[in-house]
């Protein structure tokens, strides 16, 4: 697709080779106010920082980020963690932050606080976390990228995992995206070609408690930086297109420590009977309308449940709770809850299965 707006990433090479001294780069990365968009900015520190500490809070015009009226817009950047920078490389960092209102109160957008006082509370149970991020690349017109356009590719079937021209878009940017997460030292553990045309799946973890959320938003945040490059869009609809075409979610493979030992088929079990009372609940914390996006998608069609029933069951991809075949042979290890949205927020997503499994709210 032809764009207006693309530039010679050639000439850019040309200065990003440039030496800058002892100066370093900070990309301050934050969640804006509808919840589920990224913004950033870069700031210019005097030497490398070693640790948290040495980065600066910063602020930024809230009102521009549907998080704050013009009249009182400053709000600020609490760093909380850092990850070297795999586009400017050297010294540079990404700086991944929580937002904070002028009163000191977190946004409303801000779920990392909340998630991170839970997780603490459960620390205990040791809880891993694994999601598969499912997105789909469209052109800047909207349109799926690679799909003709004044038509529709032939139906689903021979796209998943698949390879060939015919069958596959957008690997290059793909390839980019799992070469950065690396980098940044993001625990990235696979990809694929999904079900749909121009549909992917990056996949993170397992990382324990905190650490989910934090490095799924900067892979999400890496993956709009090098889609960018290419003039490509990312989405994060879970139902970018009507008719007989799959969706797109972010299913969350969870365990305790006891669920991960011999006889954790029980613990699993006792899990999955807390989430069945909490269904109504978890569905409002898996999507950031309150379970209005996820509408769309969980409708008990293309490899998905209803959203408004609870089921689990062994290899069951129609199912809100799968138990792995190979989890129930040899009667430990984890389950995968299969409703959370594409465009969830993970510290929503982690927080609210520790609460039902762990804590009992």
């Amino acid at each position: 697709m032809q764009s207006h707006a693309q530039t010679n990433k050639a000439v850019l090479d040309r200065y990003m080779s440039l030496p800058q001294g002892t100066r370093v780069q900070a990309t301050y990365i934050w969640i804006d106010g509808t919840g589920e968009g990224l913004r950033s900015k870069t700031k210019t520190l005097e030497g490398k920082p070693g640790k948290l500490e040495d980065l600066p809070i910063w602020n930024y015009d809230g009102s521009s980020c549907h998080q704050a009226e013009g009249s009182n817009s400053d709000t600020y950047l609490h760093p909380v963690k850092m990850y070297p920078c795999p586009f400017r490389k050297g010294d540079n960092v990404l700086v991944l932050c929580e937002a904070y209102k002028y009163n000191k109160e977190p946004t409303k957008t801000n779920k990392r606080k909340d998630c991170l006082a839970v997780m603490e509370k459960a620390k205990e149970h040791k809880p891993w976390f694994g999601i598969e991020q499912e997105y789909t690349f469209l052109d800047q017109d909207g349109h799926p990228f690679g799909w003709p356009k004044n038509g529709f590719p032939g139906p689903q079937g021979p796209y998943y995992c698949a390879v060939g021209a015919s069958r596959v878009y957008g690997r290059d940017i793909v390839e980019a995206h799992y070469r950065c997460c690396l980098y940044a030292g993001i625990k990235i553990s696979g990809t694929n070609a999904e079900v749909m045309p121009a549909q992917w799946e990056f996949q993170v973890g397992p990382t324990e408690g905190i650490d989910m959320g934090d490095d799924l938003w900067v892979a999400r945040y890496l993956m709009e930086r090098v889609a960018e490059d290419f003039g490509v869009v990312v989405s994060l609809d879970p139902k970018p297109m009507v008719g007989d075409w799959n969706g797109a979610g972010a299913h969350c493979n969870f365990s305790t420590k006891a669920m991960r030992e011999e006889g954790g088929m029980k613990h699993i079990e006792a899990a999955i009977e807390k989430l069945s009372k909490n269904h109504d609940s978890h569905i409002k914390a898996y999507d950031p309308n309150e379970g209005k996006d996820n509408e769309r998608r969980l409708t008990g069609a293309h490899e998905t449940s209803s959203i408004l029933d609870f089921s689990s069951g062994v290899a069951n991809r129609g199912a809100s709770i799968r138990i792995p075949r190979e989890v129930s042979a040899q009667g430990y290890g984890y389950l995968e809850d299969r409703r959370p949205s594409s465009n969830c927020d993970p510290y929503s997503v982690t927080m609210v299965i520790v609460k039902t499994t762990c804590l009992g709210d």
